[in-house]
C-alpha cells in the first residue's frame, strides 16, 4: 500500500442513474417515484436544439416543485464544444433550488474542461451566497477523455462520479459498431470451429475504474441500448460490477431493477463475506494471520475484500 492511501469515494448508493429529457416533463414525477438511486435529467443529447431554453426552465422549475425525496439530483448540462453549455450552468446555479445535488458534465477531454466549469460554478456560488456545494460527474466519451482519463479524475474536489459513455466514445475510437455496450458481433476470437466473444469496454471500463479509486471517485457504467435485451443488460452490468464500478445508467425505466438487482450485494455474498471476516477474526485471535475457508486461503487481502461487500450492503440499506 502506497503511503498515499486512496481517498474514500462519496457514500451514497449509485446503483442505477436514470436519464429522462429536461424537454418531458411528464416524466419528472415517475422519474422522482422511481426506484432509482440518482436521477439525470438531460439538458444535453435527448434535447433538440430547439428546445434547449424551455428544457432548461422546465428542469429548474422541477428543482423547486418536484417532491425528489432521497433522490441523488443530477443534471446534464451540454458539451463545452456548444454554445448552450454557459447558459445551462449559469441558469441553473442561480435559479435552481438547493435540491440540486450534481451537474453531469459531458464529453469531458482534459482536465481543463472541468476547471472550466469549477470556476464557473464556485463563482456563482459565491456571489449568490449557495450554501450547498455542487457536486460534478463527468462523462468519459472519447479517446482523449481515456488518454487523459487520471488526470480527468484529479480535476476537481468537486468531482463525484466518472461514467463511461459507449456510443460517443465507440464513434471517437472509430470503432465499427453502432450498438451502445454488449457484447460486438465482430469482435470474437475462433478456436477451431468456435467463436469466442470478448468484451470490448472492458479496457476502457477498467481504466475509469483505475483512475476512479485512485482519487476517490465513483465509476459508474454507461448506457446499454437495447433495452428491450434485459440479460444482455445484466451481463454487462455484472461484468462491469466484477470489475468496481458501483452503477450503471438506465435509459428506461425496466432497466432500473436490473441495475439495482446486479449491484446490490445478495444476501449470500454478504453472509458468505461476514464468514470470511469472521474467520479472519478467529485466526488473528491464535496469532495467524491467515486461515482457511471454503478449502480456500483466505488472509488480510481477503478482509478488504470481504468488508467492501458488507459496506457496500450496508449502504445500500442504510
Amino acid at each position: 500500500m502506497s503511503f498515499r492511501l486512496q481517498p474514500t469515494p462519496p457514500a451514497r448508493p449509485n446503483r442505477c442513474q436514470l436519464f429522462g429529457p429536461g424537454s418531458n416533463v411528464k416524466l419528472f414525477e415517475k422519474m422522482a417515484a422511481s426506484a432509482a438511486d440518482v436521477i439525470n435529467l438531460d439538458l444535453e443529447d435527448s434535447v433538440a436544439p430547439t428546445d434547449k431554453d424551455a428544457a432548461r426552465a422546465n428542469v429548474i422549475k422541477a428543482t423547486h416543485e418536484v417532491d425528489w425525496n432521497t433522490k441523488h439530483l443530477s443534471v446534464r448540462i451540454n458539451g463545452l464544444d456548444t454554445p448552450y453549455w454557459y447558459k445551462d450552468v449559469v441558469d441553473l446555479m442561480e435559479q435552481a433550488s438547493d435540491r440540486l445535488d450534481q451537474i453531469m458534465i459531458p464529453k469531458v477531454g482534459c482536465a481543463a474542461d472541468v476547471y472550466a466549469v469549477d470556476a464557473l460554478v464556485t463563482a456563482i456560488e459565491a456571489a449568490k451566497g449557495r450554501s450547498k456545494s455542487i457536486t460534478f460527474e463527468v462523462i468519459i466519451e472519447s479517446a482523449a477523455g481515456i488518454a487523459h482519463v487520471e488526470e480527468i479524475a484529479a480535476s476537481s474536489p468537486r468531482l463525484a462520479a466518472m461514467s463511461l459513455g459507449a456510443a460517443d466514445f465507440a464513434a471517437s475510437m472509430g470503432m465499427q459498431t453502432t450498438g451502445i455496450g454488449g457484447t460486438q458481433d465482430n469482435y470474437y476470437m475462433l478456436h477451431g470451429d468456435t467463436r469466442h466473444y470478448s468484451d470490448p469496454w472492458h479496457w476502457a471500463q477498467a481504466a475509469i475504474v483505475a483512475a476512479c479509486r485512485t482519487h476517490g471517485v465513483l465509476p459508474v457504467d454507461g448506457p446499454f441500448g437495447d433495452f428491450s435485451d434485459d440479460d444482455g443488460y445484466r451481463a454487462q452490468a455484472r461484468r462491469s460490477a466484477t470489475l468496481g464500478m458501483v452503477g450503471k445508467w438506465a435509459i428506461h425505466p425496466k432497466q432500473i431493477a436490473l441495475a439495482n438487482e446486479v449491484f446490490t450485494p445478495s444476501d449470500e455474498a454478504v453472509a458468505e463475506a461476514r464468514e470470511i471476516l469472521q474467520a479472519m477474526e478467529d485466526a488473528k485471535a491464535r496469532g495467524e494471520g491467515a486461515t482457511v475457508y471454503k478449502g480456500r486461503l483466505v488472509d488480510i487481502a481477503s478482509i478488504k475484500q470481504a468488508e467492501v461487500i458488507v459496506a457496500q450492503s450496508e449502504l445500500i440499506n442504510g
